[in-house]
């Protein structure tokens, strides 16, 4: 009897189903509020150029400057390892911090207060001169956030490998991808519907969902903390990790694959989302609320797909398969959207299952491909390498549209130095601006090459996986049920 008692006390709370769907609801409302920054400014993009004069390859630099930390400076990737030597709760909280001051310097950006010459705007106003102080002091913003923002996703994903492991893994991660999805529609919806009368709205409850977020994980650190007091002592002892062990990683060619097919993926889905509902309303006419309602629609979807494509990864199997075809779907989309006239809702709804399908497959691979001790690591090292990616082709698909448009990019700029002088709406130029339309033909299309790029890295990984017995095709969830 005292055996029995003593074996319930040991029960880790992970045993619970209650338990570990709760957590994984607050780390993922935590994750959530990320994914909604990171969109911040989509809806508002033609409303920087307007308001405070900011070109879309500018915009484009803002985004660089998100993917500077982890792309150029592996930072996700040391996060990685400082998450496997440190754990969970202490990275969380100190990158959280690092995207919350980011957050704040974003909107500060933006505001009245700053660009009236408050606080800063001197000292951003001394350099740089053809660059306005609200432009630096975005990219400022946004390096802090892009700081914080890829190793949070680390921790998250860590967090709920840890909680999941053996149970309905790919599942709950589909979840915790579906929840960010919903955070993404939501800031394309809420963004347009915010803007008016004041622009600056989206980007101040942007700051304050940030805040909330920072403070779910604070509790989900809590319920952590008992779950390594909860956990029979045998689990606790794990082999040490080296710091070495990572060099590991890039020596296991179906890891490499995976990287590989990370960043073609992300490189279309994301630098497309940030210019999706620019690109509606110049090729498709429709105004700002409409645009954003329509790709609002898209992550909604996704919130609910994804989960279920995990589900069969979970207990049906075909990872690789799944992302053979979702990278599939991904080139079509694009193309389909790139030169035919059909309605968006036919290539949008393609993009959406590629969307789904590919992380609902990708995120749950790394767990089989890699060992716990190292798993910070290479979610970390994954992420960095995403972002030289996602660093390279969000402004390059800027310098494209400006490049396959010279005569719009200078009618515009024309009209925002008319508005800065004091020029009404109704001057000319100003409503010739208004009324020009962006081509969006050309970036689209490359954005296709990268869906043709991740095929083929896909299709690597299924035959390494054949000779590395990672067992990729076979289900996920090997354990029974807690």
């Amino acid at each position: 009897m005292t055996e029995q008692i003593q074996e319930k006390v040991q029960r880790a709370l992970s045993d619970s189903a209650a338990m570990r769907w709760g957590i994984l609801l607050l780390a993922s409302v935590a994750m959530a509020t990320n994914y909604y920054f990171y969109d911040v400014l989509s809806p508002i993009q033609d409303l920087l150029q307007k308001e405070l004069g900011i070109s879309p390859s500018q915009y484009g630099t803002i985004l660089l400057f998100y993917s500077i930390p982890n792309g150029f400076f592996f930072l996700a990737a040391f996060g990685g390892i400082i998450c496997d030597k440190l754990g969970i709760r202490l990275t969380g909280r100190l990158f959280f911090t690092s995207m919350l001051v980011g957050a704040g310097l974003t909107y500060y950006a933006t505001t009245p207060a700053f660009n009236g010459g408050g606080p800063g705007h001197g000292l951003l106003s001394s350099f740089l001169t053809g660059y306005s102080p609200a432009l630096k002091l975005m990219c400022i913003g946004f390096l802090f956030f892009g700081l914080g923002a890829e190793t949070s996703c680390v921790v998250i994903s860590k967090a709920i490998v840890k909680w999941f492991r053996g149970r309905e893994l790919a599942l709950a991660l589909g979840v915790n991808v579906g929840i960010a999805r919903l955070a993404s529609s939501a800031t394309f919806a809420v963004g347009a519907y915010l803007s008016k009368p004041d622009f600056t709205r989206p980007v101040a409850f942007g700051f304050a969902l940030m805040a909330s977020g920072f403070l779910a994980f604070l509790v989900y650190a809590a319920f952590d903390k008992r779950l390594d007091r909860s956990l029979p002592a045998e689990k606790k002892s794990e082999d040490e990790f080296h710091i070495l062990d990572a060099l590991k990683l890039l020596a296991t060619p179906s890891y490499l694959f995976v990287v590989l097919l990370c960043v073609t993926f992300y490189s279309a889905v994301f630098p497309f989302n940030k210019y999706a509902v620019d690109l509606l309303q110049n090729k498709f006419a429709f105004d700002k609320q409409t645009a954003g309602i329509l790709m609002s629609a898209l992550p909604i979807a996704q919130a609910f797909i994804t989960p279920f494509f995990g589900w069969v990864c979970d207990f049906k199997g075909k990872s690789a398969t799944l992302m053979i075809i979702g990278s599939l779907l991904l080139a079509v989309g694009h193309l389909t959207l790139s030169l035919t006239s059909i309605h968006p809702i036919v290539p949008l709804a393609i993009l959406g299952i590629a969307f789904s399908l590919v992380p609902a497959a990708m995120w749950p691979a790394l767990a089989k491909i890699v060992e716990e001790k190292r798993l910070g690591t290479a979610y970390g090292l994954t992420f960095s390498i995403q972002n030289i990616g996602l660093a390279l082709t969000t402004p390059l698909i800027g310098y494209v549209l400006e490049l396959s448009n010279p005569k719009v990019v200078a009618l515009k700029q024309q009209a925002a130095a008319l508005l800065a002088k004091g020029a009404g709406p109704d001057d000319p130029i100003v409503k010739a601006a208004e009324a020009a339309v962006y081509n969006y033909r050309n970036p689209i299309l490359m954005l296709s090459i990268f869906g043709l790029f991740g095929l083929v890295f896909a299709f690597l990984l299924k035959r390494a996986d054949k000779t590395g017995g990672f067992g990729l095709e076979q289900p996920n969830k090997m354990e029974k049920r807690g």
